[in-house]
């Protein structure tokens, strides 16, 4: 949602780190905190007064353009003030220009949240339509406006005309909460965040939004759960993941996860098919090597015959949730028995006995879709923005996943200690779990991410 709120909903969580962030090493002593006009210019715009805040940081600036927090917050006071603009054109040009800083701040070194957003924005500075019914998309965008211009009350009452007009208006019930956010009303926000789920489950920002209200009245545990929720929401979504990653670098929680590294690739020429195994592999645990090649195994026969049959309307094979998952679980039947031994587990590696705790616990399928996803899993989420395929059946996935989530974040997620031998450091997992999600070949972490 490429819109000014959406963005400072980002600002108002992160306020502190951006006042602190490593760009500061780029500011000269005439732009520390105690300067009089910056100090000014940010309470402006903390408060949400983007027109008044936009000429003074514009100053700013000019007269220090290694500041880099000042150009990043003028470029966002740009989008605010774009959206108080009568014409369409020129709010087109205004968030375009701001565009334009926020690639200047990425060259230069900047990586906040905010900055990724507002790089998100079309090119062109065009902007989404609310709805499309014209009395409600215009009932909303004079809602904008008024928030661009910090009358908090007016907003409100814009958003709550336009979802009278439209019930089942999303945005109109999420922006309400919002207002309320940032009134520090968040037991009201709360209710208007909840309505937005009502009307669309399926998206994630309502979400992470209420996420954010509960932490900020100290119902940490509560928030952890939304930040959960916006996440199984849009898993591939880079924003749904904001909330959560926040969350876990507020509370330094140690991730726990399991990084399952291939060791066998498989290549098909017409009917003949090879299965290649990692070397060290031949040195070492049979059963981890018999493991790899029932892996292979089974994923040629998807890629041979079975994915026809499962996915008869799809016109090319890809990889599935279901593929991947059966092929998981046949290696957790080879390596099983064995991993009953003492003796034996001793020798096998640690990222599958580590699966074999996921397997009994029932989560292979969420983490599949977290920590093994690839374009051809994620392609009918990303297309549809629902689940079409499920593996366990029996249970909600949606549960499947948040418990998926919640093992992550706590201490419960592979009891053994050779299980929690094969998880990362807690440094590379916190990189891994905020990075963007990409489709690069790169190992494999929380997600599959590009970095």
């Amino acid at each position: 949602m490429s819109r000014p709120l959406e963005l400072t909903r980002v600002l108002a969580i992160t306020i502190l780190m951006l006042s602190v962030a490593a760009v500061t090493t780029a500011q000269t002593p005439a732009t520390s905190a105690e300067d009089p006009a910056r100090r000014e210019a940010f309470q402006l715009y903390d408060a949400g007064k983007y027109v008044d805040a936009l000429p003074l940081l514009e100053k700013i600036v000019a007269d220090h353009p290694s500041d880099l927090v000042a150009k990043e917050r003028w470029a966002f006071s740009m989008v605010g003030y774009a959206g108080t603009l009568p014409d369409p054109a020129e709010r087109k040009k205004m968030r375009a220009r701001a565009r334009v800083l926020a690639v200047e701040l990425k060259e230069a070194g900047d990586n906040s949240n905010l900055l990724k957003m507002m790089l998100d924005l079309p090119e062109d500075g065009s902007e989404p339509s609310f709805s499309d019914r014209k009395d409600v998309n215009d009932a909303m965008k004079a809602a904008e406006a008024d928030f661009g211009r910090g009358d908090l009350d007016k907003a409100r009452e814009g958003y709550l005309h336009a979802l009278l007009l439209d019930p089942g208006n999303y945005d109109a019930a999420l922006f309400t909460g919002d207002v309320y956010f940032k009134q520090h009303a968040y037991g009201q926000a709360g209710e208007w965040f909840a309505r937005a789920i009502q009307i669309d489950p399926n998206r994630e920002t309502a979400y992470r939004y209420w996420g954010d209200a509960l932490s900020s009245s100290s119902e940490n545990d509560k928030a952890r759960g939304k930040f959960i929720d916006a996440v199984v929401a849009e898993p591939y979504s880079n924003k749904a993941w904001i909330g959560l990653r926040q969350w876990v670098d507020r509370n330094k929680v140690k991730l726990n996860v399991l990084v399952l590294k291939d060791k066998a690739a498989t290549q098909t020429d017409g009917k003949n098919a090879t299965i290649t195994l990692d070397p060290n592999m031949l040195n070492g645990d049979s059963s981890g090597a018999a493991a790899w090649i029932v892996y292979s195994g089974t994923r040629l026969t998807w890629q041979r015959e079975k994915f026809k049959k499962e996915f008869p309307n799809e016109p090319a094979y890809r990889r599935s949730l279901k593929e991947e998952a059966e092929a998981l679980d046949s290696m957790v039947s080879v390596i099983a028995e064995d991993a009953k031994s003492a003796k034996k587990a001793k020798n096998m590696d640690p990222s599958l006995l580590a699966l074999i705790q996921l397997n009994r616990a029932g989560l292979l399928e969420p983490f599949v879709l977290f920590n093994r996803a690839d374009a051809g899993i994620a392609k009918a989420i990303r297309l549809t923005g629902r689940r079409t395929e499920t593996y366990s059946g029996a249970i909600s996935t949606n549960t499947l996943y948040r418990r998926h989530l919640r093992n992550i974040l706590l201490d419960d997620a592979v009891p053994s200690a050779q299980g929690r031998a094969a998880l990362g450091p807690a440094d590379e997992c916190v990189r891994r779990y905020t990075h963007p999600f990409s489709w690069r070949p790169v190992p494999w972490g929380l997600l599959r991410t590009a970095v």
